[in-house]
């Protein structure tokens, strides 16, 4: 196992195979079985990253076949103290536009999965009232907004398990209880980092509406696919420069103690 002097990492659907410098993969043994692949890790800006697809490089993996314990529990044992989680998403909101991204402050689990926790065996009770802590979230908003994105700072993202898509009932439900976002990834992985204390920061790209009355923007996978392959090269590089501002200050609170 390599030196563990990496403290950021980014947990995505989208590779960043190319992107980074001095690059090693990484295979981690977990108690929890498989990651989704090798953790790859490298450098951008001097600064040493990692990088894991949670659906697999080459997207074979749905979301609720996810290992999310394995996931989090192996970039946990490299150092990793900081995850940015870039995960495609649905709007509930017409004013939320397809292209757009919030960068949620609040979660709400659909999901019914039961391995959303280290402690099946222990009775250790998670506090889990701010499910993204507010460093990252700030973080995030100011460097993505000083790259030209148009940021939407907070929201709720309801969690659903997948594979399949809202039905339009369940869809005018999320949002007649005030919710913005739905998504098929940040849950268990949100829950599970802050077991491990790791800082958790989820960035949803809107590439649908869901299926709320009158959008000319309803999900489907095409539209998903569409939207993630023209915005995604831009949104790496900008979250990549979000894991140097991280990394540098865990370095400098590091140099400190």
């Amino acid at each position: 196992m390599p030196d563990s002097d990496v403290h950021v990492a980014v947990l995505g659907t989208w590779g960043y195979y190319g992107l980074l410098d001095d690059v090693e993969e990484v295979a981690v043994d977990t108690p929890y079985g498989s990651c989704s692949d090798t953790i790859v890790l490298g450098k951008s800006d001097g600064h040493r990253v990692a990088y894991l697809t949670r659906t697999g490089r080459h997207r074979t993996i749905p979301p609720h076949r996810i290992n999310a314990r394995a996931n989090i529990w192996a970039l946990h044992s490299l150092g990793v103290r900081t995850i940015l989680a870039p995960t495609p998403c649905g709007s509930l909101r017409p004013a939320i536009g397809v292209g757009s991204i919030v960068v949620p402050d609040q979660l709400v689990d659909r999901t019914g999965r039961t391995d959303d926790t280290f402690h099946d065996d222990q009775d250790v009770h998670l506090s889990f009232g701010d499910p993204f802590p507010l460093a990252g979230r700030r973080a995030v908003v100011q460097a993505l907004r000083s790259n030209g994105w148009i940021v939407n700072d907070g929201g709720t993202l309801v969690a659903i398990r997948g594979p399949r898509y809202s039905t339009r009932a369940e869809s005018r439900w999320y949002a007649a209880q005030g919710w913005d976002l739905v998504s098929q990834t940040p849950y268990p992985e949100a829950a599970l980092a802050a077991e491990l204390g790791v800082s958790y920061t989820c960035v949803a790209l809107v590439t649908d509406h869901d299926v709320i009355p009158d959008t000319p923007w309803p999900v489907t996978q095409e539209l998903v696919s569409e939207v993630l392959d023209s915005k995604t090269k831009r949104l790496r590089q900008a979250l990549l420069q979000v894991a140097v501002a991280l990394d540098s200050t865990h370095a400098g609170a590091n140099s400190s103690v």
